[in-house]
């Protein structure tokens, strides 16, 4: 009666192992080592299911199987994250182009009010001497006559 329940848990483990294996070669190139590990427990299952050896190995190929599946999953982690990293770099590009862009035209505006003051004030400046030259004008021509006429 034991046998038999020592039996059928040897083939419940080994299906999982076998089960945890496949599951984690599935889109995954399999590995010499992961072959030659189900050929074992295909030829083993129909020898001696019982044998403490036996269900040794059963539990180093269903650890081999988690690891493997947790290899797989990490590997598609680092996948998912590094696709996240070119989205987010894009995402930078884009908006550093964008905001690089508002700074420009915030600066050339600021340049624009800035040559419109000073021009503004240059032709405010060039009025005001041009009114002081026409003011002025009575008074050099007076001068330059006494200095012409003094020689």
């Amino acid at each position: 009666m034991q046998s038999s329940k020592s039996v059928s848990e040897a083939r419940e483990v080994s299906g999982c192992a076998v089960s945890t294996i496949l599951q984690a070669i599935r889109g995954v190139s399999v590995d010499e080592k992961v072959l030659e590990e189900i050929q074992f427990h295909q030829e083993t299952v129909a020898k001696d299911a019982n044998s403490p050896l036996h269900l040794i190995r059963e539990k180093e190929m269903e650890i081999s199987g988690r690891v493997l599946a947790a290899k797989t999953e990490a590997e598609q982690i680092i996948a998912d994250a590094r696709k996240k990293a070119v989205e987010i770099i894009s995402k930078a590009e884009a908006e550093s182009v964008d905001i690089s862009a508002a700074h420009e035209r915030d600066a050339v505006a600021g340049v624009e009010k800035e040559k419109t003051a000073v021009r503004t004030g240059a032709d405010a400046e060039v009025k005001a001497l041009e009114q002081t030259a026409a003011e002025r004008m009575g008074d050099a021509v007076v001068y330059a006559v006494k200095r012409v006429t003094e020689v």
